[in-house]
């Protein structure tokens, strides 16, 4: 079974900032459009972000746009999410998504907790 490898979570500070990375043991990423999305026990999986397989902008979700960055570094067979400014409703599992016509991979999720 193919899988996304989430990394980069942790605890930080309101006001802090974080680095997610989504690789893939067998996958090359760079034919897929890459998204991260973010689960807060109880509730629904929302979009925060995504980059297309072609490149263009990336689209971002209200709450978090002018605050992450999603790119990718082909070369590195990654795609990250610069997480700037935190806030505690940013805290949550985030997951990584990649998918393409006929393909649609999850990984297992990485732990962002934003407190004091």
């Amino acid at each position: 079974q193919v899988q996304l490898v989430e990394s980069g979570g942790g605890l930080v500070q309101p006001g802090g900032s974080l680095r997610l990375s989504c690789t893939a043991p067998k996958l090359f990423l760079g034919y897929f459009a890459v998204s991260w999305y973010r689960q807060v026990q109880g509730k629904e999986r929302e979009l925060v972000a995504e980059t297309l397989s072609s490149g263009g902008a990336a689209q971002y979700a209200d709450p978090v746009k002018g605050r992450f960055t999603i790119s990718r570094d082909n070369a590195k067979n990654t795609v990250y999410l610069q997480m700037n400014n935190l806030k505690p409703e940013d805290t949550a599992v985030y997951y990584c998504n990649a998918k393409s016509y006929t393909q649609n991979h999850w990984g297992q999720g990485t732990q962002v907790t934003v407190s004091s």
